[in-house]
C-alpha cells in the first residue's frame, strides 16, 4: 500500500528519539496486568479497558491481522465487537492498518501520522463510518509475531477531541515493550492450544478447524485443508462453503451463536457433488471455561463425510442433525424408503403430523425434497430413488 508523500509529522520523529515518560503508579499496575493476560488470555479484555482509561479513550481493541486482513480481535466490551466486525467487513483494505504496518514504527502513532487532514475529510472510512459513530481519532502500534501475524493495539476516541498528545503517546510507549512481549507469549500459547485441538481431531480421523469471530479460520488440520477448494473456501473474513445452501446455513449459525438461546451445536449438511459424498459440518461454539483458554477462538468446526452405506439408525440421524427423537425416527423411516403416510402409520401419528414433522426435518437438514433427504442420509447424490 502506498504511503502518502508528505514528511513524517513531528510526533513520529520525536517518538523515536525522546525517552519514554516515567511510569506512573497506574502504569506500573497496568504492566502487571499485561503480563497476567499473557498467561491467562481471558484477562485481555480487562487489560484493554484499563489501557483505554490510561490513554483517555473510551475504547481499545487488540487486533490480530495477516497483512492488512484481520483475523481476530479482543475489545473492551462485547458491545463494541459488532462495530469492529462491521468496520473490517466494510473496509477490508483498511488504510490506517495498512500504513501503520508499512511504517514499522516501534511506538504508538496517531491518525495524522498515517493519513492527511484531506484524507480524513474525504475518506468514507472516516466520514461515513468512524466520525458519525463518535470515533475517528486513534492511536495504535503494531507488533510482529513469529507466526507471521501482526498484533495491533489500538485506542480510539472522537475525532472532535483531536489526536492524542505527546504526553499520552510517551506514556503508551512506556507500555509498548511489555505489550509486545505479552502479545507474543499469549499468541504462542493460544496457537499451541489451538493446534493441539486440531491435531487431536486429525488423529481421530476428523477434519476440523478452530474458527474465530465471524467464522475466520485460526487453524485447520490437514484433513480439513484437503477439502479446499472443492468443498470449503478459506476466505479473508470467514470460512465459506462452496455449496450456496450450506454456506447460508453456516453464516446463519455463526451469526446466531451470540444469542443466549442459541443451540449448543449446529449441524449443516453439504450435498453430494460428483464423486464426492455428502458432508455434515458440526459447528460447536466455544463457551464458558473453554473460552477462557481459547480467547480468540469462537468455534470448533468438525466435518463428517457421509459415506455410502446402509441408512443410519434414528439415533445416528438425531446426532447428525440436532433432530428431536420424533423427527429422527421419521427421518430414518423416510430415508429407508417409506412415504410419509406409511411412515406415519408405523409411528402411530397422523399423516398431517408426519408432514409437519417432515417440514421441520427439511429445514434442519437444508434439503427441500424427500429424495434429497435419502441421498444425504445414505451417502448418495440427491438423485437417489425414492417414492415421493
Amino acid at each position: 500500500m502506498t504511503i502518502h508523500s508528505h514528511p513524517f509529522p513531528s510526533a513520529i520523529r520525536s517518538a523515536s528519539i525522546e525517552p519514554a515518560a516515567a511510569l506512573s503508579a497506574e502504569g506500573a499496575a497496568l504492566i502487571d496486568r499485561i503480563y497476567e493476560a499473557a498467561a491467562l488470555p481471558e484477562l485481555w479484555r480487562e487489560v484493554l479497558v484499563e489501557l483505554a482509561r490510561f490513554a483517555g479513550a473510551p475504547q481499545a481493541v487488540m487486533i490480530v491481522s495477516t497483512g492488512t486482513h484481520f483475523r481476530d480481535f479482543v475489545t473492551t466490551s462485547p458491545e463494541f465487537d459488532p462495530l469492529v466486525i462491521d468496520h473490517f467487513e466494510r473496509f477490508p483494505d483498511n488504510v490506517r492498518i495498512g500504513r501503520l504496518l508499512a511504517l514499522r514504527h516501534p511506538g504508538f502513532l496517531n491518525d495524522l501520522d498515517v493519513v492527511t487532514e484531506e484524507e480524513i475529510a474525504t475518506l468514507p472510512l472516516y466520514q461515513d463510518f468512524l466520525i458519525p459513530r463518535g470515533y475517528g481519532a486513534g492511536t495504535a502500534t503494531a507488533v510482529l509475531v513469529p507466526s507471521g501475524d501482526s498484533v495491533i493495539v489500538h485506542c480510539e476516541r472522537a475525532r472532535a477531541e483531536g489526536d492524542f498528545g505527546p504526553q499520552i503517546l510517551s506514556a503508551l510507549n512506556s507500555l509498548r515493550p511489555h505489550l509486545a512481549r505479552a502479545a507474543l507469549l499469549s499468541a504462542r500459547l493460544e496457537m499451541e492450544r489451538v493446534s493441539t485441538t486440531t491435531r487431536t481431531l486429525e488423529s481421530l480421523g476428523l477434519p476440523a478447524a478452530v474458527l474465530g469471530s465471524g467464522g475466520r479460520v485460526i487453524d485447520a488440520n490437514p484433513s480439513l485443508v484437503a477439502m479446499m477448494p472443492h468443498t470449503l473456501s478459506d476466505q479473508p473474513l470467514r470460512l465459506a462453503v462452496v455449496d450456496p445452501a450450506a454456506d447460508r446455513l453456516l453464516r446463519e449459525a455463526v451469526a446466531q451463536s451470540a444469542s443466549p438461546q442459541a443451540m449448543p451445536v449446529r449441524s449443516i449438511p453439504i450435498a453430494a457433488s460428483g464423486e464426492r459424498p455428502p458432508v455434515i459440518l458440526h459447528l460447536v461454539p466455544i463457551r464458558g471455561a473453554a473460552h477462557d483458554v481459547f480467547v480468540r477462538a469462537r468455534f470448533v468446526l468438525i466435518a463428517t463425510p457421509v459415506v455410502a452405506q446402509d441408512v443410519p439408525s434414528a439415533d445416528v440421524v438425531q446426532g447428525l442433525f440436532d433432530l428431536t427423537p420424533a423427527e429422527a425416527r421419521l427421518a430414518a423411516l423416510i430415508a429407508a424408503g417409506d412415504a410419509p403416510a406409511p411412515a406415519a402409520a408405523k409411528l402411530g401419528i397422523t399423516p398431517s403430523t408426519a408432514r409437519s414433522v417432515l417440514r421441520r426435518i427439511f429445514q434442519k437438514t437444508g434439503v427441500s425434497r424427500q429424495a434429497e433427504l435419502v441421498g444425504l442420509l445414505a451417502g448418495r447424490g440427491a438423485g437417489s430413488g425414492l417414492r415421493e
